[in-house]
């Protein structure tokens, strides 16, 4: 038996619009409610001004206290357990290797992208600091005592890599560059290398320069929405948002000439609309450059403006992995592979021995992000959970055991002859606590 508990945003063969893929024209983000004036811009945090206590763990049914960045930042469920400053574990790994830090301000994100958690939009229906982001809570913590607690641990720190995630603030800029002093002052970037999970849309060229000149090891851009039109519609114009396409890309253009060859990336959601065949193709843009891409799979993020939509089915996702994995790491191009008339990926441009023998490696399937210390194909930001249930893996942040490949061989419609995955086979090797 196991103890995961019902999930409500499961996904299955059936995508949006009754496709077995998310297609365009039904993913349609619904319209932003109004925010009381009395809500708006953090006015209830900052009217009652509840002074901080150390670490706060999100919880709606108290005030946040006033907390801000640079002297507080929030850190993932997964971080905070591995720091030691939240008690608990996660189903079928060591919580993660990458220590995400993530601005904040009673103001919150002043963004309104469809499908965030910490949108805008949810002015009205909670505190920033109560706000999901990816699927999970995110605590915040005091940057001295987290600094304090890397240090001590020394070249003994379970972290492989730190990220600062900046949000859309009027001082995200200038803070990101204090925390990112205050790390480099205590913990030497060769122990624990540094990425930044930028905002282009407040950022310069000489903001770029800045950190890598401070010691930044890796400059990333989430892109998110993998055409110029899924884009504007759920994190531009069409949500009433301040990105630009335009502006994402100068940044990672920036990061491409200052951080160099294999030190830039981008972040892209799949299912939000885009073909398999448009998104491996930006994917293959990206290597072009000298860059990686980091995929996230779309989950309806209860809050968000696309909560209503369903989470991209397993055999559009793990195509997409499989095709991205062939391309970043093993030499395969875009043009190799072949196309259906709705530009789902019917082969992957290599013999299917060689697939065979990628897909029973299992690491296509990992979570992807920026490397840490055992292999450039291994991430150190596994995120956990961040993009699916532990019921229903999207990016396992664990190398996939043989019922969770026999699981990844049926989503994607290519068992091994005389293999059967037992649907909840692979949920009986551990529990979730």
């Amino acid at each position: 038996m196991t103890c995961l508990k019902r999930e409500l945003a499961l996904p299955s063969r059936v995508g949006a619009g009754g496709a077995d893929f998310n297609a365009a024209e039904a993913m349609q983000p619904r319209a932003a409610p109004l925010i009381p004036r009395e809500a708006k811009n953090g006015a209830r945090v900052k009217l009652a001004n509840v002074p901080p206590e150390g670490v706060y763990l999100p919880n709606n049914n108290r005030l946040a206290p006033h907390m801000r960045s640079p002297e507080y930042v929030q850190m993932s469920t997964a971080a905070a357990i591995t720091l030691g400053v939240m008690p608990g574990k996660m189903h079928g790994c060591g919580c993660t290797r990458c220590l995400n830090l993530l601005l904040t301000y009673p103001e919150g994100c002043r963004a309104n992208c469809a499908y965030c958690g910490l949108a805008r939009h949810r002015e009205g229906d909670r505190d920033y600091a109560d706000r999901n982001f990816i699927r999970v809570d995110w605590p915040a913590v005091p940057m001295a005592e987290i600094i304090e607690k890397v240090h001590r641990d020394g070249e003994n720190t379970p972290f492989h890599r730190m990220c600062i995630s900046m949000i859309t603030h009027p001082n995200s800029d200038a803070d990101t560059i204090t925390v990112l002093k205050q790390w480099t002052d205590k913990i030497d970037p060769s122990t624990v290398p540094v990425s930044i999970l930028s905002n282009p849309t407040t950022m310069t060229r000489d903001d770029v320069k800045r950190l890598h000149e401070l010691g930044a090891d890796i400059f990333t851009v989430a892109i998110d929405g993998a055409t110029p039109e899924i884009f504007d519609r759920t994190r531009g114009k069409g949500v009433q948002s301040p990105h630009s396409w335009a502006t994402y890309w100068d940044r990672l253009q920036d990061a491409r000439d200052i951080f160099g060859d294999q030190k830039f990336g981008a972040h892209i959601i799949i299912g939000m609309g885009e073909t398999e065949h448009e998104a491996l193709t930006l994917i293959q843009q990206l290597v072009d450059m000298g860059g990686h891409s980091h995929l996230f799979c779309f989950f309806p993020e209860k809050g968000s403006l696309m909560d209503h939509l369903p989470a991209t089915p397993r055999d559009q996702w793990r195509r997409v992995q499989l095709a991205r994995y062939l391309i970043d790491y093993r030499g395969v191009r875009v043009e190799h592979m072949r196309f259906d008339d709705e530009g789902r990926v019917i082969d992957f441009g290599i013999p299917l021995s060689e697939v065979n023998s990628i897909i029973d490696d299992g690491t296509a399937f990992r979570t992807s992000g920026c490397p840490g210390k055992f292999r450039t194909d291994i991430s150190a930001c596994d995120r956990p959970y961040g993009d699916s249930p532990p019921s229903n893996i999207a990016s396992y942040p664990f190398h996939p055991k043989d019922a969770d490949l026999r699981k990844i061989r049926h989503q994607l419609a290519m068992e091994k002859p005389g293999e059967t995955y037992i649907p909840g086979e692979e949920l009986e090797t551990g529990e979730l606590s």
